[in-house]
């Protein structure tokens, strides 16, 4: 419904034009713009994703006049614009940042239990926020059932909490070296999966039943990082609130224009500037590379709200179809300073 109409009937997020103002309300009901969403730096225009974002500056069919503007001034890892040439020079400088050393990995290939999970119950100035990456081996007749054979948990710093090789409560029909650099003699002697499990499950919570975890800030439970946690978690039979994870694979500010997974090994390359998984893939890498996406996320700066988020009972009438009339009466801006997101931004972990 959209046609080059009356601007009053112009979304104030997006640009989009539509031939009545009902039809407005309606798109603003359900499009949660917000002030979380990645916005060009340029036109203002608000984006869904950053890949939407990067199409609107550099792709196939982009902008004119801001891609004029990126192509000078913008950075192509934030994709943030800067002042001048210079600027971007030092801030892209800084934004690129460089892989885990190969010295290191090397080392964690052969490294064996290194474990210093503590429960402070809470101690700790405000949320702790932790990496988890695992790797699998195959098992079963046909060796595509997933295996837990590797765990790894860094800090904040990237400095390893825990590492170690898991032997399986089943028998490894294949060990996918080529991927996992893992051997028999990797999972001979390893810690049994079940107690993994536990020691995993009571270094997270901190001292704080599960039940009890509701939110990220005034607990005790750590905010869990990682890339494709469903999988890593199911397969360490480790359960978690999901109000605490932060999962790379799915902040939709990450996600792919078609609302699907971005790799891990592409999110990296794109807005970290480096390449990762090549060959024998490290947990550790993982950790790192997921830990710098989410402290990315996070310290984008965003305009603070009371209740920032569609589903807080404070917004639950914003867009009410009661109040059809009175939102045909608002301007385009004030529907929009209504507006509320609908997915939990990560720059809300620092406020």
């Amino acid at each position: 419904m959209e046609c080059a109409g009356n601007p009053r009937n112009k979304c104030a997020a997006c640009y989009r034009q539509f031939n009545r103002m009902e039809h407005l309300v309606e798109h603003m009901r359900t499009s949660f713009h917000s002030v979380h969403e990645p916005t060009c730096g340029v036109c203002k225009k608000h984006c869904r994703s950053f890949e939407s974002l990067r199409e609107h500056l550099i792709g196939p069919l982009p902008k004119q006049e801001c891609r004029n503007v990126f192509n000078i001034r913008g950075c192509k890892f934030c994709l943030a614009i800067l002042d001048s040439p210079y600027a971007l020079r030092v801030h892209q400088d800084r934004c690129q940042l460089s892989g885990v050393n190969h010295g290191i990995s090397a080392y964690m290939a052969n490294l064996g239990l290194r474990d210093s999970l503590t429960i402070d119950n809470g101690y700790s100035r405000g949320p702790q926020v932790v990496a988890l990456a695992c790797k699998t081996v195959g098992g079963g007749s046909d060796r595509s059932l997933d295996l837990c054979a590797r765990v790894c948990i860094i800090d904040e710093n990237e400095n390893i909490i825990f590492h170690t090789f898991v032997k399986p409560p089943i028998p490894v029909t294949n060990y996918r070296y080529e991927t996992t650099g893992i051997r028999p003699e990797h999972l001979r002697d390893a810690m049994p999966l079940r107690q993994v499990q536990r020691k995993v499950q009571d270094f997270l919570c901190n001292g704080e039943p599960t039940w009890k975890i509701r939110s990220p800030k005034g607990g005790k439970a750590r905010i869990l990082v990682g890339h494709g946690l469903d999988h890593d978690l199911d397969k360490m039979q480790v359960e978690y609130p999901p109000i605490m994870i932060r999962d790379t694979a799915k902040y939709p500010p990450l996600m792919k224009t078609s609302k699907l997974s971005n790799s891990l090994k592409y999110l990296t390359q794109a807005y970290l500037g480096y390449d990762i998984q090549n060959g024998i893939q490290d947990p550790y890498e993982d950790c790192v590379a997921t830990m710098r996406l989410y402290v990315r996320m996070r310290r984008q700066v965003h305009r603070r709200q009371d209740y920032p988020l569609a589903s807080d009972p404070q917004n639950r009438n914003n867009f009410a179809s009661w109040r059809q009339n009175e939102l045909e009466r608002m301007s385009p801006e004030e529907m929009l300073a209504i507006s509320r997101s609908d997915y939990y931004c990560w720059c809300l972990d620092s406020a």
